[in-house]
């Protein structure tokens, strides 16, 4: 894996982490009176970045804020569930991509099959 990948990969987690705590946050205060919930986005300013070049991935950084659209109009326990099962989808397949890149790399090196 190259390095721009890699800091690609590792900074997708980042997003990908702070979206599932900010998503379990949504789900714990479901039935919290007045509660706003929260939005992550990252992936189109990791994007961005990944397009001007591998030295500004390592400067995105999630952004949190309150939901936008139909999410907006109040927390659908439905939508956070699901946000949730796709977040950890995603973060388990990056996961098993490293984990795949480290068993490749490890092969190379030490030459066994």
């Amino acid at each position: 894996m190259n390095p721009a990948t890699a800091a690609l990969t590792l900074k997708a987690l980042d997003g990908l982490s702070t979206r599932a705590e900010v998503t379990a946050e949504n789900i714990a205060n479901a039935a919290t009176p007045g509660y706003r919930p929260l939005q992550v986005s990252f992936e189109a300013a990791l994007s961005a970045a990944a397009a001007r070049g591998p030295g500004t991935v390592g400067q995105v950084t999630p952004k949190v804020g309150p939901q936008t659209g139909l999410a907006a109009q109040g927390l659908r326990l439905d939508l956070e569930l699901a946000t949730a099962a796709s977040t950890a989808m995603r973060y388990s397949a990056l996961i098993e991509v490293l984990g795949r890149q480290l068993q490749i790399d490890s092969l190379a090196i030490t030459g066994n099959a």
